[in-house]
């Protein structure tokens, strides 16, 4: 035999093996209109007064069902909504156990936390629910209701669709996202323009590719750890997430594009407050995707593990009755509304939660990538250290994921204080910010779930 033979075989035998790594997945993908046909009262701002009155673009549910070679099978779902409660979570996720075998584990539900969607079910209860009226709370309930049908309909649809596929990862960038606490919003143009924004701050786009056997683009999971708010206006949008969603999807059009949240809550779009300016951070982040699609990727090899805890989060301090009435005096209608929903809980008999049950998971994905979904709206600080410990571009961290019940200070920011640190609470009905032990509880639920290295 020749040696330009056995280079030849050589060659195909490495080809082969490359191939390998990446092949065995199934995937299936699909997508709903979550805009609603009514108007009803916008979630995320205390500020407005009255519901919607137009839509500038659409809110949706997307799907990525994924099925390792082993058949064993996990969902992502992708919301654009400001965040969801266990009154929505828990039904959808006993029905997909029930109708499609995804236990718990298996099941990540994200939110984009956009700014101009519905209010939905009871979360931000002490913002938005106990204070709009008998119409809108039945408008939101019946929304909610419906909201859950879809869901589980949704994830249903791609299950139907799963078909041989291949997995494929790297990052990107998008940089105009700015640290909120650090940097006075007047300033940040003038400090991006001189390199000068302070930090900490997280400017990775992680993106997951999803490709047929026809080698087409079936889908793109992406994120990017910003607040989704650079519209606060009374018509729906899906915001920057959206418009950036929107622009894969035209780019590559029998693709869905879904959009996961990062460690962002104290990171803002700066500057905002416009229609152009949504649609221009849509179009960087879009842009920042497509130069890693058109890029070298590492394929992942079609292995699926799933692991879920919840951890109790200690609150700094659970009131006395004492204290309830008297807040339910105050001038401050977030105060008092908390307050009304405490004594309705104390007076039939059940008690203030001194913690609460927060939910973490960690996917690993091939031998590659960890995927880790956090509940609430988590600082940033919580990626930064997650990655440093695990692997900066192999440690993919989502927070806003399955509950979003408060904001998740680091034990830096608990200290510092303010709206993140805790000012926040009220609107979630929280009765006190967290315990100084949130964050190295937190990190030590999530380093135990991490594969061995």
């Amino acid at each position: 035999m020749s040696l330009r033979m056995l280079v030849a075989i050589f060659l195909m035998i490495g080809a082969l093996a490359g191939n390998a790594t990446a092949a065995g997945w199934r995937a299936g993908a699909a997508r709903e209109k979550l805009t609603p046909g009514q108007s009803m009262w916008m979630a995320g701002y205390g500020s407005r007064n009255h519901p919607a009155t137009g839509c500038l673009n659409d809110l949706w549910a997307k799907a990525l069902v994924l099925e390792d070679a082993g058949g064993k099978r996990a969902a992502i779902i992708t919301l654009d909504l400001v965040g969801i409660g266990p009154d929505t979570a828990d039904p959808i996720l006993a029905s997909l156990e029930k109708k499609y075998n995804l236990p718990r584990a298996n099941v990540a539900i994200c939110c984009s936390h956009t700014h101009s969607g519905p209010v939905v079910g009871k979360n931000l209860r002490s913002l938005h629910y106990d204070l709009i009226d008998a119409e809108q709370q039945k408008l939101v309930d019946r929304y909610a209701a419906e909201f859950i049908d879809k869901v589980v309909a949704l994830v249903g649809r791609a299950v139907d669709g799963l078909a041989p596929s291949e997995l494929a990862y790297a990052a990107g960038t998008a940089t105009f996202a700015a640290n909120r606490r650090n940097n006075a919003e007047a300033e940040v143009p003038k400090l991006r323009e001189a390199g000068q924004l302070k930090g900490p701050f997280d400017h990775d786009v992680p993106v997951l590719k999803v490709t047929g056997a026809d080698g087409k683009l079936v889908a793109v999971l992406f994120g990017y750890a910003c607040h989704a708010t650079v519209l606060s206006d009374y018509d729906w949008s899906s915001d920057y997430p959206g418009f950036a969603q929107e622009a894969i999807e035209r780019e590559h059009p029998e693709c869905t594009a879904l959009f996961f949240a990062g460690c962002g809550a104290d990171q803002n779009p700066i500057p905002r407050r416009q229609i152009e300016l949504a649609k221009k951070y849509g179009a960087e982040l879009a842009r920042g995707v497509e130069v890693v699609l058109a890029g070298a990727m590492k394929p992942l090899s079609a292995k699926l593990e799933t692991k879920l805890t919840t951890v109790p989060l200690e609150l700094a301090h659970v009131p006395t009755r004492d204290e309830v009435e008297q807040d339910a005096k105050s001038h401050d209608k977030y105060v008092a509304a908390r307050a009304k929903h405490y004594l309705a809980e104390l007076n039939a008999g059940r008690s203030i939660p001194a913690t609460y049950s927060y939910p973490i998971e960690v996917w690993q994905l091939g031998d590659e990538l960890t995927f880790v979904a956090l509940g609430g709206e988590v600082v940033v600080d919580y990626a930064l250290r997650l990655k440093t410990s695990h692997g900066e571009k192999t440690t993919w961290v989502a927070g806003y994921s399955n509950d979003v019940m408060a904001y998740i200070p680091s034990r830096r920011v608990l200290t510092e204080g303010g709206y993140e640190g805790g000012g926040a609470m009220v609107y979630y009905s929280l009765p006190s910010p967290w315990s100084p032990t949130v964050e190295e509880s937190i990190v030590k639920a999530v380093d135990g779930l991490m594969p061995a290295k």
